[in-house]
């Protein structure tokens, strides 16, 4: 009985750490006090992702008006070749 809820513990484990990586990249993108590079490598990552999840941290990225237009543009970018790789 135990090594059946195991899996499903170790997938929220998974889980988990991937919410917290999201949340982590999404302050780094929108944290306007860290250089632009570094905002941008956290949209990039965002994108390499490539997850339902990650697609909708990046249409909030687009979303926040208070991002510089490019960055979310460069978001929306990443967006997008998410959405086309899901087809």
């Amino acid at each position: 009985m135990q090594d059946e809820t195991l899996p499903h513990v170790a997938q929220r484990t998974i889980m988990e750490e991937r919410s917290e990586e999201l949340r982590k990249l999404a302050a780094i993108a929108t944290d306007l006090e860290l250089a632009r590079e570094l905002r941008h490598k956290a949209i990039e990552q965002l994108g390499k992702m490539s997850t339902h999840e990650s697609l909708l941290v990046l249409l909030e990225l687009v979303a926040n008006e208070k991002l510089i237009f490019k960055e979310r543009d460069f978001a929306l970018k990443h967006a997008r070749e998410i959405i086309k790789s899901s087809h």
